[in-house]
């Protein structure tokens, strides 16, 4: 059965599985649903609406499941959905969806990390293997996928877009789709190149790294319109996961993907 501290609050129609530690001043509301081995750390709150998977960590000051700060809003019953082994550091808050975007639930994949003071707004689907550095603040309805990393202090628009395997620099302010696979930063924020290191660390091949940024120098490099870039790409690269899931993120942005950087500073530090 649960191990819960005597001074914490739970309350009767939580769902507490096996393992699950609950410490000193730690408050869970009705309709919680916590899997084995989570810890639910002191003076963490989570209320009502939120499921948890398994062996997750949720630190002191960190809130999961408030309402959302949306006027459109109603009171209606929505839901934040976390995944397995997901760490939610200090004074993170992660809010409920709203039902008039159509979703009514905020998700977070598994193995991911969202680190002290962090802001995941409704809505939002931040991926699996995701980090989100101290102070990122995401806006509702945000898509964050697979093994995107958001450097810190970072402030993303409602709505956006960040593909998979990206990483965006800390300190900047996202307002048009990050395609998969790169790199951007800088004020005002712009592509910089190829995620290399991360792709390497991640069992990338270098003749698959390789073909990312030959696809990424056609779509901004080369001086064709972005209708042109897509048709050079379709029919000059054989398909593969890579090419079909730039392909696919480029073409479906409705905010439009960011701006390209000067290719002479590509690969500087962020």
């Amino acid at each position: 059965m649960a191990n819960i501290h005597p001074l914490a609050t739970v309350h009767p129609g939580a769902k507490l599985a096996d393992n699950v530690e609950v410490g000193p001043y730690a408050y869970i509301d009705d309709n919680v649903e916590i899997g084995e081995g989570c810890k639910i750390l002191p003076h963490a709150t989570i209320f009502s609406y939120v499921k948890m998977g398994r062996d997750c960590n949720v630190f002191p000051g960190a809130v999961v499941g408030a309402i959302p700060q949306d006027l459109k809003f109603d009171g209606e019953v929505t839901w934040v959905d976390i995944g397995d082994r997901v760490n939610i550091r200090e004074c993170a808050t992660i809010n409920r969806g709203t039902r008039a975007s159509g979703k009514g639930v905020t998700r977070v994949g598994s193995d991911t990390l969202i680190m002290s003071y962090v802001h995941i707004a409704h809505d939002c689907n931040v991926g699996n293997h995701c980090i989100l550095v101290s102070y990122v603040g995401i806006a509702g309805e945000t898509d964050v996928d697979d093994w995107a990393i958001i450097g810190g202090g970072t402030k993303v628009h409602q709505f956006s877009k960040i593909g998979t395997h990206a990483m965006v620099g800390g300190g900047t302010a996202i307002n048009k789709d990050i395609p998969p696979y790169c790199i951007c930063g800088r004020v005002p924020l712009v592509f910089a190149g190829i995620n290399i290191v991360g792709l390497r660390r991640r069992g990338f091949d270098s003749d698959v790294i390789r073909n990312i940024k030959d696809i990424y120098d056609v779509l901004y490099y080369q001086g064709y319109n972005f209708s042109d870039a897509v048709s050079r790409i379709e029919q000059g690269f054989p398909p593969s996961s890579e090419r079909d899931t730039i392909l696919k993120f480029v073409t479906s942005s409705k905010r439009g993907i960011v701006r390209a950087g000067d290719p002479r500073e590509k690969g500087v530090d962020l």
